[in-house]
């Protein structure tokens, strides 16, 4: 697996390659200004050579007649060597070409004066090689006039390279020292920057990684960075949701022992009782399975308790229309309906449409109707409505109970706080609050009298209610 770059090599590199950049091509635009100026410089000094010799030439006869004469001794241009390691080389001639004086191996100016030139004069440079060496050539077209005549003369001037070369190199050398100890002093500071600015995420990093296994309580940072603000927040926010998760999982594992206990302990007592023979065979069958049958519904409860807790942690969910979802289950709870002979009556004003999963929807309608049908005397009404009032999806589940007291009312969300200890398990109800929490609701369990305000009871109102879903959300 490829090891990802730490967040200082990338501020590193993400600093220092710009800026290196940069300096490489600042060098290079600096190295070819200097030689320009360099070339510029030395070709004025080739250019004055030229003329000082052109300044000595004499002429008889006119035009094409005219004959050129020239005495310029060597030591004419001595003033123009910069030292002894360079040379300069003189050629004068006729436009034709003729040797007038200096080197004859010098070969003869075929070129052309630019139209543009940078001096007034007319004059050419080009590179050329001279007995092996390179050397600049500098070309000037010296008119020369005199009593006797007048003419024009081709003066050539040729210098060897070495003090342009030397001039080069310390040119190149001085710059690059510099710019390499610019850079270098650009190294240290932006990594003495990074390092500052990265201490903060070093410090969160470490501190995290001191904490226990089982810590999970919010994140003490108040001296991070802004841009850390969001990371740390966001670490927070699962770490707390984290701890949620795990204190459910104790709950639930704490709970499912003690609670799966006693009916064990029960099926194990009743299981010795028939086979010791203390009570009949049949009568020891029917409440061996009535003993399963309340410690199925317990795991199962148990297991949706533990599984809204799962799905709440998963936001996933989808557009539900509940109208739909309650018909579905009132037809599953349908023979229980039939067998209490119950007045059941599903009113569904309009299609009311809910966010939610699946699962919890009909968990909820579920636990809630059984808890009715229970509930309910046989031939009673019990009548079940889903309406959309105020924003909110309300479904109401009416039945013609018992009710519930006041004493009761005050746990009877709680897990294992059945209203009837011999015929529940006491989950259902704790279910259902779970699963309306996770969707964002309320539920109220109210009861309902022959008046308002009427101390007779005779029934009891489940009302769920829940943000309605639009389509434009």
């Amino acid at each position: 697996m490829k090891k990802a770059l730490s967040l200082r090599a990338r501020l590193l590199f993400g600093i220092l390659a710009p800026v290196a950049l940069f300096i490489v091509i600042n060098s290079v635009s600096l190295y070819r200004q200097s030689l320009a100026a360099a070339t510029t410089a030395y070709d004025r000094t080739l250019l004055a050579s030229a003329k000082t010799i052109g300044e000595q030439l004499d002429v008889e006869g006119y035009d094409e007649a005219a004959r050129l004469r020239a005495i310029v001794p060597y030591s004419a241009l001595e003033a123009f060597e910069a030292d002894n390691r360079s040379r300069l080389f003189y050629r004068v001639s006729a436009l034709d070409g003729e040797m007038v004086s200096g080197f004859a191996e010098l070969p003869f100016w075929r070129g052309q004066i630019p139209d543009r030139g940078a001096y007034s004069a007319l004059v050419d440079f080009y590179d050329a090689r001279f007995r092996g060496q390179p050397v600049r050539v500098a070309v000037l077209l010296q008119p020369v006039a005199s009593a006797k005549g007048r003419g024009m003369a081709v003066v050539q001037v040729a210098e060897t390279l070495e003090l342009r070369e030397t001039l080069v190199r310390k040119l190149l050398t001085d710059m690059l020292w510099r710019q390499l100890l610019l850079m270098g002093v650009t190294a240290l500071v932006t990594v003495l920057v990074v390092q500052r600015a990265t201490r903060p995420v070093r410090e969160l990093g470490e501190a995290i990684e001191k904490r226990a296994a089982d810590d999970l309580s919010p994140i003490d940072a108040p001296d991070a960075p802004r841009e850390l603000r969001p990371l740390v927040d966001a670490t927070t926010e699962v770490m707390g949701r984290l701890q949620r998760l795990l204190d459910h999982q104790k709950r639930f594992v704490r709970d499912s022992a003690h609670q799966l206990r006693t009916p064990l302990a029960v099926l194990k007592a009743q299981v010795q009782s028939a086979r010791r023979g203390d009570v009949a065979p049949e009568q020891a069958l029917r409440e061996i399975s009535q003993t399963v049958e309340r410690a199925t519904t317990l795991a199962n409860q148990m297991l949706s308790l533990a599984k809204v807790e799962q799905l709440r942690q998963q936001p996933e969910s989808v557009p539900l229309e509940l109208g739909e979802v309650v018909r579905q289950i009132a037809l599953d709870l349908s023979p229980l309906i039939a067998d209490k002979a119950l007045d059941f009556e599903l009113a569904v004003d309009q299609p009311v449409t809910v966010r939610a999963h699946r699962w919890m929807l009909q968990e909820l309608t579920r636990n809630l109707l059984h808890n009715a049908i229970k509930q309910s005397p046989r031939g009673g009404a019990l009548s079940v409505m889903v309406q959309s009032t105020g924003g909110e999806a309300v479904l109401t589940v009416r039945d013609e109970g018992p009710g519930i007291s006041a004493e009761l009312r005050q746990r009877l969300f709680a897990p294992f706080s059945a209203g009837d200890t011999g015929s529940g398990s006491g989950l259902g109800l704790a279910i259902c609050r779970e699963i309306v929490l996770a969707l964002g609701g309320r539920i109220n369990l109210d009861n309902r009298g022959v008046q308002e305000n009427s101390a007779q009871v005779v029934g009891l109102d489940a009302v769920v209610r829940l943000p309605v879903y639009h389509h434009n959300s």
